[in-house]
């Protein structure tokens, strides 16, 4: 099926889209207006793109790695290694997700990028540890080490929380 055929397909298409690709940008910690940068520019690479989607996953995927990579490129830029975000100096607002998440979403966001972007991936996104490998270029072994220490990291953070028992 193609990206889209009119506008309506568009709206659609951003609509089902767009949040996951700022909670994408959210692990990354990168702004509201940097997360809707991505945003952006991934629907106009969309537009220009003649690439046909056989289904959801394959979509979603495609995506999800277009998001990664956006996000990635942005961090290592260098006016964004000059300059201080303004998003630094209030608090994050975790967009689209539950209230009730945000406490393990906190003990998330402190752990490193590459942890990150694992939990993210394999949680939220339900992919598994060889879809996360070939979206990040890892290997998959790599990938389950990755959520193993996230996961080690997460329970010594969350020890004596309410969300021990998770």
């Amino acid at each position: 099926m193609p990206v889209w055929q009119d506008t309506a397909d568009a709206a659609v298409f951003v609509r089902l889209y767009s949040g996951m690709i700022l909670r994408v940008c959210f692990t990354y910690s990168l702004g509201r207006a940097d997360a809707q940068d991505v945003c952006q520019n991934i629907f106009l690479k969309l537009l220009q793109l003649d690439r046909k989607f056989d289904n959801e996953g394959e979509t979603r995927a495609f995506i999800l790695r277009m998001a990664i990579n956006e996000c990635k490129d942005i961090l290592k830029s260098g006016w964004r290694r000059r300059s201080v975000p303004l998003d630094e100096l209030i608090e994050h607002e975790i967009p689209f997700l539950p209230a009730e998440d945000s406490g393990v979403l906190t003990a998330v966001q402190r752990l490193p990028v590459k942890y990150r972007e694992v939990i993210y991936l394999y949680y939220y996104e339900g992919y598994n540890a060889e879809e996360i490998a070939a979206m990040v270029g890892a290997k998959p072994a790599a990938i389950r080490q990755r959520l193993a220490r996230a996961r080690a990291k997460l329970k010594q953070e969350l020890e004596g929380s309410e969300y021990e028992t998770v």
